[in-house]
């Protein structure tokens, strides 16, 4: 049995920067595809960004990519989402996946392909 919990997240003003961690206990860490999901206040979970297992590849939102880095530590068991450039849309509680099977590309932003999920991080973006 996977456990996630995430830390990191807080107040920050529009414009900057925050990184979260997502560390994992109870699994091979190196095996997991792992993922970043947020869900905006009154909406539906959304996907952020994922690491293939074993670092092979990684993936974005398309509406995000070149803002949020995605990076994992398998030495430390930890998940990372480094982020920058922040705006109010992207207020909302982050969570942190992780699934045992090796998911292909087109279904890493799938959140069903997860087994494992946090309780996850507020992040709210405002002056």
């Amino acid at each position: 049995q996977v456990q996630l919990l995430e830390s990191g997240g807080g107040l920050v003003q529009p414009g900057g920067s925050l990184r979260l961690s997502c560390t994992a206990s109870g699994g091979a860490f190196r095996g997991l595809t792992m993922a970043w999901f947020r869900q905006p206040p009154g909406k539906e979970r959304e996907f952020v960004a994922a690491t293939k297992r074993q670092g092979f590849g990684t993936s974005y939102d398309n509406s995000l990519k070149g803002r949020f880095t995605i990076s994992r530590d398998n030495a430390k068991n930890t998940l990372y989402l480094q982020m920058s450039s922040l705006k109010p849309e992207g207020t909302a509680v982050y969570l942190c996946a992780a699934s045992n099977r090796g998911l292909i590309t087109s279904s890493l932003a799938d959140d069903q392909q997860y087994e494992y999920w946090g309780h996850g991080t507020q992040v709210t973006v405002s002056s």
